[in-house]
């Protein structure tokens, strides 16, 4: 049988044409999306720009359906749902990521820690921690290390929250050495509560071994040396205190008065407050300083010297207390408008976040940052 080469002359332009028409279809079905999504993605940046997170949501929720492979769009709405406080979407969104077969490990990883933060920010600590343990070796382990350390502060585990200072420490360029002798300060209180003496001075050496420039620590083993009639080793460690830490001295200069009385080592402690008054004028350290004077004028003395230097309503206050009372030529009344006026400028202000307290804090209520109080009263900053 004879083939008739008349049909593949007619099929072969037939079967070009075909295919011309199928790829122009292709093309513009290509250029029609390539126009819709990129339109609705930058709708989006747009919005989110302006602040209205509202409508770069919607914006790259289109932009999302237009093309529900990019892991980019989806990482974009899961972050502005987490940031507008919707917590079930954004979870939803990170889920959707990691449950899917084609995304590459780094992408997964990302998702993992997005989910985790997602968590953290609904304050679900438990699932957040979980999270978090699952980034183990990936580019979000110091990050999660991280994360999982404010997890652990926030709940007082300190025995894990050591264990990832630790970690830190050894793994990141920045020293942790400070936050771990913070951590056991916090355990030794639990423990010095619990009346386990031996184990709260083992936690505080290990602390003053971490980070001898910290004061917590010096000032702590002191009050467990004078709680156990040690006087003079109490005295001992708020002197290494000063030689470690001088700028925290006014914290412990009251302190160091009341044992050098007591141990007769004032010669020790003179000496040292004296050095101190001298770099600068400070509130506590005059009044240790008053208070070894000989007498009431003598003390007045000492006040009317840090007044010369710097002017202060706490020492005119105190100036005024120590006047004798037969002598004294101010009204009751004004005395008293004078102590209510300072009495606010006695006080600790976190540097980080402002919250005023009546006593010194090692770590902000409010703001739960770490040292951020200064040893000096408000008066002084």
């Amino acid at each position: 049988m004879d083939f008739d080469f008349t049909w593949l002359l007619w099929g072969l332009p037939l079967a070009f044409a075909l295919g011309w028409v199928a790829s122009r279809l292709d093309l513009r079905q290509w250029r029609i999306e390539g126009r819709q999504a990129p339109k609705a993605y930058f709708r989006g940046l747009n919005h989110l720009l302006n602040e209205q997170q509202d409508q770069a949501i919607d914006a790259f929720i289109e932009a999302v359906q237009g093309d529900p492979d990019t892991a980019e769009l989806h990482f974009a709405l899961g972050n502005l749902f987490r940031r507008r406080g919707d917590y079930d979407r954004a979870v939803r969104v990170h889920e959707h990521l990691i449950s899917r077969a084609d995304l590459s490990q780094k992408d997964r990883d990302r998702a993992q820690y997005a989910l985790a933060l997602d968590f953290l920010k609904a304050g679900l600590l438990d699932r957040a921690e979980v999270a978090l343990q699952k980034l183990e070796g990936s580019d979000h382990e110091t990050e999660a290390s991280m994360a999982l350390l404010g997890i652990y502060e926030r709940s007082r585990d300190w025995p894990r929250a050591q264990a990832i200072a630790r970690k830190l420490d050894a793994a990141d360029p920045g020293s942790y050495a400070t936050r771990l002798a913070h951590f056991l300060c916090e355990e030794a209180e639990l423990a010095h509560r619990k009346g386990d003496l031996t184990r709260t001075r083992a936690l505080l050496e290990q602390a003053v071994s971490a980070s001898p420039q910290l004061a917590r620590g010096w000032m702590s083993l002191s009050a467990l040396d004078a709680q156990e009639g040690k006087a003079s080793s109490a005295l001992d460690k708020l002197l290494v205190l000063e030689r470690h830490s001088p700028q925290h001295l006014p914290l412990a200069a009251g302190r160091m008065v009341e044992l050098a009385q007591q141990t007769n080592r004032v010669a020790d402690v003179l000496p040292i407050l004296q050095a101190a008054d001298a770099r600068g004028p400070s509130i506590d350290v005059t009044q240790a300083l008053a208070s070894l004077q000989p007498g009431p004028e003598e003390a007045r003395q000492q006040f009317l010297g840090h007044l010369n230097r710097e002017a202060s309503l706490v020492m005119a206050t105190a100036w005024l207390e120590a006047e004798p009372e037969a002598d004294r030529q101010m009204p009751a009344p004004v005395t008293r408008a004078l102590q209510q006026a300072s009495a606010p400028q006695k006080r600790y202000r976190c540097a980080a976040c402002g919250f005023e307290a009546q006593r010194h804090f090692w770590q902000c209520p409010g703001c739960q940052t770490w040292d951020s109080y200064p040893a000096r009263r408000v008066e002084e900053l």
